[in-house]
């Protein structure tokens, strides 16, 4: 884990994963087989890629009701409550129609409409994500979607985890399917025989499945294509290298491409922290993953002062952001780019990740500086509502015939000259 200097910041910098010219002709090839053959394609991958012989692909009701008695109770309830606080976050997000009257007759507003249909992909392979389940279901939901389909690539054995399947029922989602890759997201937007298409498609994945989203780009909405994970933190004397190194390194055990990174004006605290990142590295199951991350783009960047120290957080942009200081609320509100920002030493990272209540789907790459995490807002559609009065008309009806000559666009002003006919 290096310690550097601000200057050297943009060595840790990451893009998102483009794929490599292979990859994204193979991910073609696959969307245009499955438009072309439907469920045959999609079952011809999922044997091919995930090593599952699938006859029946959508999840039964046995397969749910095992899932849920192999399931501690105690976990269930532990899902029930989590389910219960990002719901409530959640609805707090939710937006009406609304329009105002003018005294000339002029109606102006905003329809607000759900999605009519949504699929949710949910990663399977080195570790099975719940959350994912509920983080895009959950205000999918509360915005008023109808019907929302979930896939996910099963195991060898045909299955998909318990812990998944739960979750989807604790929200009444029944519509699960077995299948993964870019197979699942071409399913999902165009259509099978067993898959309807739908208009919007979330959800994390590998390097196809984020191509997959981008090459279906277009015929449907996607949520957005994330890069690695990362985590910033920004510290002080105040807090305990062991806490800042454990959350780091939460991070560090998703992929060998996550960055976490320690921003200091604290010598001792970087010491410390880098001592405590190696010691508990070697205790981690995940062991060769985390300790790729760290040392390829694990780092502490200690400053001279506060105010360089939060220009480094905003340059970084960080998916999350932790404020571990002596006044984090104050030091927040210089903060302008971070995708989640957790506060204060009790405000760790997977906190967000799992109980709190807001959404961990969240940007990356930098795109912290342009981009919001997932909402209520990402699952409707706002269409403009405009009722001009016959006296709103007559007052300004010059203005837009003048407005439209002055773009070349002679039809227009014809098209608002045409009704002054009415008041002769």
């Amino acid at each position: 884990m290096k310690i550097m200097k601000r200057s050297d910041l943009s060595s840790l910098r990451r893009s998102v994963d483009q794929g490599t010219e292979e990859q994204r002709r193979s991910v073609q090839r696959i969307i245009q087989e499955v438009k072309e053959n439907g469920d045959q394609s999609v079952k011809t991958y999922t044997e091919q890629f995930d090593g599952a012989d699938i006859v029946n692909w959508r999840v039964t009701q046995d397969e749910f009701d095992e899932a849920y008695m192999s399931i501690d109770g105690g976990f269930v309830e532990i899902l029930e409550e989590a389910a219960a606080n990002i719901r409530s976050f959640h609805e707090k997000q939710r937006t009406t129609s609304w329009f105002e009257t003018s005294e000339d007759g002029t109606i102006l507003g905003q329809k607000v409409t759900p999605i009519a249909a949504v699929g949710v992909y949910v990663p399977g392979g080195t570790a099975a994500y719940p959350s994912s389940v509920f983080m895009n279901v959950i205000p999918a939901q509360v915005a008023g979607v109808k019907r929302i389909v979930i896939v996910t690539p099963p195991g060898k054995d045909g299955k998909v985890p318990a812990g998944v399947l739960v979750a989807a029922q604790l929200l009444g989602v029944d519509h699960v399917y077995k299948a993964g890759g870019a197979q699942a997201i071409a399913a999902l937007a165009y259509g099978t025989e067993t898959i309807a298409p739908v208009d919007k498609i979330t959800g994390p994945g590998n390097v196809y499945v984020a191509l997959a989203k981008r090459e279906v780009f277009g015929d449907v909405d996607i949520d957005m294509i994330a890069g690695p994970s990362e985590i910033a933190v920004l510290a002080d004397h105040t807090a305990k290298a062991e806490e800042v190194a454990a959350d780091l390194l939460s991070q560090a055990e998703h992929d060998a491409r996550s960055s976490s990174v320690l921003v200091t004006t604290d010598e001792s605290l970087a010491e410390g922290v880098r001592t405590a990142v190696y010691e508990q590295l070697r205790s981690l199951p995940r062991y060769n993953i985390a300790k790729a991350s760290i040392d390829e783009y694990g780092a502490i960047i200690v400053c001279d002062t506060k105010p360089e120290a939060l220009d480094t957080i905003n340059e970084m942009a960080a998916e999350h952001l932790e404020i571990v200081t002596e006044n984090p609320f104050q030091d927040m509100a210089q903060v302008n780019h971070a995708g989640a920002i957790f506060l204060g030493p009790y405000s760790s990272e997977p906190v967000g990740d799992y109980f709190a209540g807001p959404n961990h789907v969240l940007p990356t790459s930098g795109t912290a500086r342009f981009s919001s995490p997932l909402t209520v807002d990402d699952f409707v559609k706002k269409s403009s509502i405009i009722s001009y009065s016959e006296q709103a008309l007559q007052k300004n009806a010059d203005k837009i015939a003048q407005f439209s000559r002055l773009e070349g666009l002679e039809a227009h002003a014809r098209a608002i000259e045409s009704r002054k006919e009415r008041w002769k």
